[in-house]
């Protein structure tokens, strides 16, 4: 038993729900073959002979080598083992965002996206108490992803859908996607933006910096396109919340309300308040890997707006084994700056609020008494 999970052993017992996690579906059909082109079409090859890692798979692009995968990015008996190691009682379940396919004709970006709602949805309906869906959207086309998010909505019963940072050359600020912002706040669908699509080339090849300086980048762009772009005052009910801490944006939020009070020709276009406005009006997830970060993003967010997350099952992300000393939601637990109140709520209740769930629909047996007796 390792350090950690010493540790954890000796940790109170809390209620706790990972807001950001990735799933893939086994198999996939071969969507170049179907829709006779190419350009970044994943399926999966689980020839044995061809792994570094038994159990593992290959993902391929195009047929081309893309990255190994572990079993726990499909099978879900690994992912509810690492759970019940790693005392996560529920998962949001999304896609992995090169899954998104927002470059493809948009009529076969529709048919990718239902296939893997599909394959959520089946493994929510499998185990309806661990795991909640995030679903995905042809955003490539404003009126498909108005159509699929209805459906997930409606026939898939998920709370909200995750999309990317920026579709294809359009920010999310740009009136074509004002259907769908109308939509998802009328419903209440909760939209999850997650970072994707970095420069990879050039200067970027070195220090995995995509992962680890575009990321963030990408998010605090989608954030201050959201904001600036005037997305909150024109659909003031929508349900956002940002990946990755909001990737850079806590800590340049100063920055950008400077330049919105100095250079308002620029800045001031469209939103009607400057960006500190709107703090604490969206969400966004706990994935920073550092307590001083951790306090600041609370400090800055709300620690109302933050709910956990870790990335699973990716090592960059708040995982088990990533590194020496990870422990899914081990910062804010250890947080001597959060009350027990303050712990769980960002653990578990403010993902519940945000998704308009209730808690006795997934809180595990063994802490329903406790839950009973404070209420009475």
């Amino acid at each position: 038993m390792t350090k950690t999970e010493n540790k954890r052993k000796r940790e109170a017992r809390r209620f706790q729900i990972d807001f950001h996690t990735h799933i893939l579906p086994r198999e996939l059909p071969n969507f170049k073959e179907k829709f006779g082109y190419g350009g970044g079409w994943v399926t999966f090859d689980h020839d044995q002979s061809k792994v570094k890692q038994a159990g593992n798979c290959r993902m391929m692009k195009d047929g081309e080598f893309f990255r190994e995968i572990e079993p726990n990015c499909w099978d879900l008996e690994a992912r509810l083992r690492d759970m019940e190691q790693d005392g996560i009682d529920v998962q949001v379940l999304c896609t992995v965002p090169v899954m998104f396919a927002y470059w493809a004709i948009p009529r076969d970006t529709l048919e990718v996206a239902q296939e893997l709602n599909n394959d959520i949805a089946r493994s929510c309906a499998k185990y309806p108490r661990k795991f909640i869906g995030l679903g995905t959207l042809p955003m490539n086309d404003v009126n498909f992803a108005v159509q699929e998010l209805k459906r997930c909505k409606n026939e898939l019963k998920f709370p909200g859908v995750q999309i990317g940072s920026h579709i294809n050359e359009r920010n999310l600020d740009d009136e074509y996607f004002d259907p769908l912002w109308k939509t998802a706040a009328e419903i209440g669908a909760v939209i999850f933006i997650h970072p994707w699509d970095m420069q990879l080339g050039g200067r970027h090849k070195k220090h995995w910096l995509p992962w680890l300086v575009g990321m963030p980048y990408e998010t605090c762009h989608a954030v201050v396109c959201i904001l600036l772009g005037g997305v909150l005052d024109r659909f003031p009910k929508l349900k956002i919340c940002f990946a990755h801490g909001a990737g850079s944006f806590p800590f340049t939020v100063g920055r950008i309300e400077h330049g919105y009070n100095c250079r308002p020709d620029l800045c001031a276009t469209q939103a009607k308040n400057g960006p500190k406005y709107y703090l604490g009006k969206f969400h966004c997830d706990s994935i920073v890997h550092d307590t001083h970060a951790l306090k600041f993003l609370t400090d800055v967010m709300g620690k109302e707006k933050v709910v956990m997350g870790t990335d699973y099952p990716f090592p960059l992300g708040e995982v088990t084994g990533s590194a020496e000393g990870v422990s899914p939601g081990g910062h804010v637990r250890e947080a001597t700056f959060l009350n027990e109140n303050e712990k769980v709520a960002i653990l578990a209740t403010n993902a519940l609020e945000l998704l308009g769930l209730n808690e006795e629909d997934y809180l595990p047996e063994d802490l329903q008494e406790e839950s009973q007796n404070k209420k009475s």
